[in-house]
This record gives C-alpha cells, structure tokens and sequence, in this order.
C-alpha cells in the first residue's frame, strides 16, 4: 500500500487542480471583463481586462465600431484623415447623449477606442462624482480638441493626438449650467477642486495616459486622456 501512496497524492493533486481550472474558467465566463480573451462590451462593468481591451480596440477599427453597433449606441464615422502617423482612420461623433454628454465643440472627433473609454468614464467616474459633489449629472463636456498631427512637446515620439487616440477635457457643465474648469477651479480647494481631482484620480488606470494641471503648465486648463499603447500595458497618471 506504502508504493501506491505517491501515486495516490499525484492524482489528488492534479484533481485539485483541474476542478481550479474548471472553477477559473467558469468564473471567467461569469465575469467577462476580466477575461482578456473576452470581446469588449460597452456595458460590461470595469475589470482587470478592460484597458487592455481598450488599447487592443485603438488598432481594431471594426472591432470598436462594432462594440458601438451591438450597444446600439448612435454615433457618425468620420472620413479618414491624415496619412502615415498622422492617419487616422477611428474618428467618430457620438448623435445621442447616452453614453457621453453633449461635447463642446460637437464637432470634435475622438477616436473610438478614446470614446468607448470615455463612455464608461461617464458611467463610472463623472457621473458619480458628480452626484457625490453637486447631487446633479454633467450635461456637457467642453473639450480643447482631439485630433493635432504633431510630435509630443520637447521629444521626438509623435503625440496620440496626432491619430485623434486623444482628446482634452477643460470644463465639466452641470445639468444647472453651473461651469467647472480646470484652468479656473483645480487649486480652489472647494467642492469644485475636490470634484476635478477625484476625476483624474478615477480616471487612472482607465485611460493609458491622465495629464492634469499637477503635471505641467501646458495642462493647466485641460485633462489630456489616451489610449496609447505601452509596452506590458502599463499607465500613466499626473
């Protein structure tokens, strides 16, 4: 019987081991928003995989317009712009305000991987916050622009502006008209002030890149979000 027992152990071990595996895929079937294998949902909760997600949607033009199709979400395919590192071929205009407040200027043009991360930066960060800080919703985003072909300032590397898979938020409009802008409103140390610094703090992680007023005086009026693509998908936030 002693001869059996290493063999017996092995068996046990390696049962234990695939019930784990068959309880991890369930789980991941369970729970698609951490699963890296799973297509990206817009109405999907935030999970370890969605940034990943977003970036690999930033190099998959029909990929991301089709996670807009199946959510049913309006929106405009803007023509083609640029060419080389300045093409960008991802520009879109949201036509309804249910994923994202109504842009000022509306005829700023996002890419969609930036929009789908927009999206649930409305759902999970801004609204919220908003309700927390003014108990009333965002109604419109007011915005610097998206596409620029240009280098990044002072370096050689080409900005993510430069395929719109960026766009600058400068001022947030409460449903009561009520104005909150970075330039005027991010060192009050009021309501305003905790409201934008909670924002970029939850923006982090989400976006590829938050640059706020607390990097550098070029940022002093706007946030600057992407979703540019890094190695080991690591992120920045400032």
């Amino acid at each position: 019987m002693k001869s059996f027992r290493p063999y017996l152990i092995g068996f046990a071990a390696a049962l234990l081991l695939a019930i784990a595996a068959i309880s991890a895929m369930q789980w991941l079937r369970d729970h698609p928003q951490h699963d890296p294998t799973a297509r990206f949902e817009l109405a999907q909760p935030q999970g370890w995989a969605t940034h990943r997600k977003l970036v690999a949607l930033a190099g998959d033009d029909s990929a991301c317009f089709a996670a807009f199709d199946r959510a049913k979400a309006g929106y405009e395919h803007r023509p083609v712009v640029g060419q080389g590192v300045c093409r960008a071929s991802q520009r879109m205009v949201l036509t309804g305000n249910r994923l994202v407040p109504t842009m000022r200027p509306a005829n700023v043009a996002p890419g969609c991987a930036v929009t789908a991360a927009m999206a649930l930066w409305n759902r999970d960060v801004v609204q919220p916050l908003a309700q927390k800080h003014f108990g009333q919703a965002v109604a419109e985003l007011e915005n610097l622009g998206s596409y620029n072909c240009r280098k990044l300032a002072g370096k050689q590397a080409q900005s993510q502006h430069s395929t719109a898979n960026a766009i600058d938020i400068s001022a947030f409009v409460l449903a009561d008209g009520t104005r909150i802008t970075l330039v005027g409103d991010w060192n009050d140390g009021d309501a305003r002030s905790e409201f934008l610094h909670a924002v970029r703090d939850g923006s982090c992680g989400l976006f590829s890149t938050v640059l706020s007023p607390d990097y550098n005086s070029a940022h002093a009026d706007h946030f600057h979000l992407d979703m540019a693509k890094r190695t080991a998908g690591w992120t920045v936030c400032h």
